[in-house]
């Protein structure tokens, strides 16, 4: 191990010196990380076989008729999916008695609504993402605009929702999915699970219907399409139309290189 002293604020040393890895070749560092990869690709099919379970899940019949406040008014459960057949509702703690009231939510959530990624390519899955809390609307639309959050779909609690969905006490994501007006509840994520959340990855793969994916294990039936053809730049996409020709093209190459490189 190689000691490297730590230096604390001010630039006066107040901690041990760090014990640092050694330091070695590279041909050296890469056989260390050839051994590491085995374990992490390891992770990756574990963490698919997880998704696949969840796509496995059986699902809840949500009969409550749960109402919430909207920017534009009163709204009710089936409202948050805005068409889509899938919705992913989080509970963020902004209200009165929160750290942080009334200039920002609770910390925690607030980091994660920081990591909400472009909200384009998850709605081109059929997929929305909202966020609930028991503020009022006009204290939501000034936090969204103070930090940057305008894309995302906020809405205010009326009733017994967050209680009757795991998260009255705590954050946490919930996700549903609708047969025609009715919906069902298929999944639940909190605690250090939300910690992973905000890629559109991560979503995806907690939801009923998981990526779409051709590659993916999924009931028979469930929709599924080619692997990166979906794809496109967030201001471009057209619900309905075929995938870019080139992008097809580029897309069909570099999964090529990718097999050949792997093996």
């Amino acid at each position: 191990m190689t000691k490297i002293k730590s230096p604390g604020k001010g630039g006066k040393d107040k901690q041990p010196a760090m014990r640092t890895p050694r330091i070695v070749s590279p041909q050296e560092w890469q056989a260390a990380r050839d051994q590491l990869l085995v374990k992490e690709k390891a992770l990756t099919r574990a963490r698919d076989a997880l998704a696949a379970e969840r796509r496995r899940m059986p699902w809840l019949a949500v009969d409550k008729a749960y109402m919430f406040e909207g920017p534009a008014g009163r709204v009710g459960l089936l409202d948050l999916f805005a068409g889509r057949r899938q919705l992913i509702v989080y509970r963020a703690f902004f209200e009165p008695g929160v750290h942080g009231w009334p200039d920002h939510a609770c910390v925690g959530c607030s980091l994660v609504a920081d990591q909400v990624g472009h909200l384009a390519h998850l709605n081109a899955r059929d997929t929305t993402l909202a966020y609930v809390s028991r503020a009022p609307q006009a204290d939501i639309a000034r936090l969204k605009a103070r930090m940057g959050w305008q894309e995302i779909p906020w809405y205010t609690i009326t009733d017994s929702f967050d209680a009757d969905f795991g998260v009255g006490e705590w954050h946490g994501h919930n996700a549903f999915i609708r047969d025609g007006e009715r919906v069902f509840r298929t999944y639940f994520i909190d605690g250090r699970g939300d910690e992973a959340m905000g890629t559109v990855w991560s979503y995806l793969d907690m939801t009923a219907l998981g990526r779409q994916e051709a590659w993916e294990d999924s009931p028979e039936g469930y929709p599924q399409d080619q692997p990166y053809k979906w794809w496109s730049w967030h201001d471009s996409y057209v619900p309905g139309a075929a995938p870019d020709p080139q992008w097809v093209e580029v897309s069909d190459a570099d999964e090529a290189a990718f097999r050949k490189r792997d093996g």
